[in-house]
Formats: C-alpha cells, sequence, structure tokens
C-alpha cells in the first residue's frame, strides 16, 4: 500500500477560501478513486464537517449515490473541545490522525484562520501545503511584510514563518521528499492592473525568498457557494445530479477545478463527471 499523503489547507487568515478548497480537492481525490479522510481543526465552526454531514442528509435524501469521505472529528463535542486545554486538544488531534492515516490514501486537514498549536502540528505533518488568499495586499502580509514607502518586499511574515518550522520538523524527522507549499490566488476578481501587477512582482519575490509555488485559484462564484447547502461541489455536477440549474459558467467552474488539480500535482484526480448540457 502506498503511504499516505497529508494534504493542509492552510492561512492564518480568515476569509481566504480555506474551506471552499478543502471541499473542492476532498470531492476531485473521491472522483480520482482515492480513499480521503478528512478532519477540520476549526473547532468551533467545522465548515468541512458540516459539509460532510450536508452531503450525506442530501444524498440520502434524494436517494443518490455518490463518493464518500471518512471523517474524523477531534471529539464528540468539538465547540467543547475549543474551551478545553490546549493538552487535551494535542491528544485528540493526534489520536484522530493517527486513526485517519490508517485507513486513507489522503488525510486533508482544513485549518481554522489563527494559529493553535494543533494547527502547527497539522503543518508539521504535511507532504503539501495549499495556501489560499484573496488577491490583495491585505492578504499578502499575511505571508510577507512591504515596505509602505517603496512597496518593496521586506521580509517573511507570520505564516511564513510556521510553513518554515514546518519544513525544518519534517527535514529533522528524516523525510526525505520536500514539503511542497503552493500559494492560490483565490478568488480572483476584475481589479486595477497595475495593482494586480504590483502584488504578483511581490508574491514572485517572496516565493523565491521561502519557497513557494503559485497555483491557479477559484474566481469568486455563486456556484461554489450555492452547492454548499446540498453537500455538493462542482466535481458532483452531472445529468442526475443537479440541484441547481446548469450554465456555461459552471462548465467554466469545473475548467478552473481541473486547473488547480494539475497546478497540486493531483492530476489523475481530476475530479471528472460526464457533465452533459441541456
Amino acid at each position: 500500500m502506498a503511504e499516505t499523503r497529508v494534504i493542509v489547507v492552510g492561512n492564518e487568515k480568515g476569509g481566504a477560501g480555506k474551506s471552499t478548497i478543502a471541499m473542492h480537492l476532498m470531492t476531485s481525490l473521491l472522483y480520482g478513486g482515492a480513499r480521503v479522510a478528512i478532519m477540520d481543526l476549526d473547532l468551533r465552526q467545522c465548515t468541512s464537517m458540516r459539509f460532510c454531514e450536508n452531503r450525506a442528509a442530501w444524498l440520502a435524501g434524494n436517494d443518490v449515490k455518490l463518493p464518500m469521505p471518512q471523517t474524523f472529528r477531534l471529539s464528540d463535542d468539538d465547540v467543547a473541545l475549543a474551551a478545553g486545554s490546549e493538552a487535551e486538544q494535542v491528544a485528540a488531534f493526534e489520536k484522530a490522525f493517527l486513526a485517519a492515516r490508517e485507513v486513507a490514501d489522503f488525510v486533508l486537514i482544513d485549518t481554522p484562520g489563527g494559529d493553535t498549536q494543533i494547527t502547527r502540528m497539522a503543518h508539521g505533518l504535511a507532504d503539501l501545503i495549499v495556501t489560499p488568499m484573496n488577491d490583495s495586499f491585505v492578504d499578502f502580509d499575511m505571508l510577507g511584510h512591504v515596505d509602505p514607502v517603496t512597496m518593496e518586499l521586506q521580509k517573511p511574515s507570520l505564516y511564513s514563518q510556521t510553513v518554515w518550522e514546518a519544513r525544518k520538523a519534517r527535514a529533522m524527522a528524516g523525510q526525505r521528499q520536500p514539503l511542497d507549499w503552493v500559494v492560490l490566488r483565490n478568488r480572483l476578481a476584475t481589479t486595477e492592473a497595475r495593482n494586480r501587477k504590483r502584488l504578483e512582482d511581490r508574491l514572485t519575490a517572496l516565493a523565491k525568498r521561502v519557497g513557494f509555488r503559485m497555483g491557479p485559484g477559484l474566481r469568486d462564484r455563486v456556484i461554489y457557494r450555492e452547492l454548499f447547502p446540498f453537500g455538493l461541489t462542482i466535481a458532483d455536477l452531472s445529468t442526475q445530479v443537479r440541484p441547481v440549474p446548469v450554465s456555461l459558467q459552471h462548465l467554466a467552474a469545473r475548467q478552473e477545478l481541473r486547473a488547480l488539480m494539475h497546478s497540486l500535482g493531483l492530476a489523475a484526480f481530476s475530479g471528472e463527471t460526464l457533465l452533459a448540457a441541456q
């Protein structure tokens, strides 16, 4: 059996689209035939776990069969665990992670927008870190600092340091494969061209300095939010699964998801289903 791969979707800034990316990675991997275990370290919100609950309920209510991940909650009451001690959270994470790794080809970990001990532990276990960011200097600030006068890159910021520590921990553990880090410019929208170019130049400079690759994210499309209550993603849509009307925009979204999987080195798990236009 091939070694289980660990994918962490992380960024200490909230609102960057981590859970949206995690849900689409999950369904794409499932359609590629992988056994997927998912963990959600945002103990209060648990968006990815809620998505999986919605999925199970919608499938049962509509007598539809689609691939499902295995979910590994840290406890029966994650909100109570969030209010508990750090030691309790660490013990719960270690137990759930070991169980997930035993049964899956991929362990996919969705992390909160903040710094916690279990989030740092997850990063230290990752083979691949996927960091979505909104296309703005507000989100860039969590990765790197720029000079407010010259706009030149000054130094890596907090989250870049977290990934750096994860890389060191992986090297010290004797892992032969280096940690792969991909930053996605997520929720792209039409913006002033000069500002976009300025941001792209700083990202390129920071990528060389701290060692990440840049990849395409997902645009800010209604369909990504529209399917959440059903526990579905664009990868699930077919002639039999259409909880919302299908348009050409949905086909464009499918292409985005395919490009995302290719950029992450997961082209074999591109989440293809047949989407026949009517």
